[in-house]
């Protein structure tokens, strides 16, 4: 009897090391996305949300997305804004994307905005939109038919009083 307990014992922690088809985090295929469509919120954010009202109002097709790295617009030595590009694969468009800091918002007053996507391809400077006496956070510029093009987003803020803009560009895409 006692060497059946023994054996028991002995079996039980055999197989307590062996594993039985365990499953370790990261391992395996990912899980399906959920079958219903989860509502995005259409607040705006630094990071950019292409269904907030005044992506909406730019014409930013819902599917964009960032894309390269962030601009920093940078004044007095202070990072005051984000600049970025999105691409939309649905729409086929890119556009620039400008985020005024609450930093910077909080003691500026009013402030003019610009924000466009350049083409290295083209040369050029195109979908700008800008505004002037203006104090939001949140810029979108029109979409532009550059796909094939090397491109960056870009922009510029320029406080009341201060002679010229300060501006950035995103990192260039191709």
């Amino acid at each position: 009897m006692r060497c059946s307990k023994r054996a028991l014992i002995g079996l039980t922690c055999v197989f307590a090391l062996v594993p039985a088809g365990s499953a370790m985090a990261g391992t395996g295929p990912a899980p399906a996305p959920p079958e219903r469509s989860v509502a995005k919120s259409t607040a705006p954010s630094a990071a950019g949300n292409p269904v907030s009202a005044r992506a909406k109002a730019a014409g930013v097709c819902s599917d964009a997305y960032a894309i390269g790295e962030t601009g920093y617009i940078v004044r007095q030595g202070v990072k005051i804004a984000s600049v970025k590009q999105f691409y939309s694969p649905k729409c086929r468009q890119n556009y620039g994307y400008l985020w005024v800091w609450d930093s910077f918002r909080a003691t500026a007053g009013d402030y003019d905005v610009s924000t466009a996507v350049y083409s290295y391809s083209q040369d050029e400077i195109l979908g700008t939109r800008a505004w002037t006496n203006n104090n939001d956070q949140e810029f979108w510029s029109n979409g532009t038919d550059t796909v094939n093009d090397c491109t960056a987003g870009v922009g510029s803020l320029r406080k009341a009083g201060d002679p010229v803009s300060a501006q950035a560009a995103g990192s260039k895409r191709c």
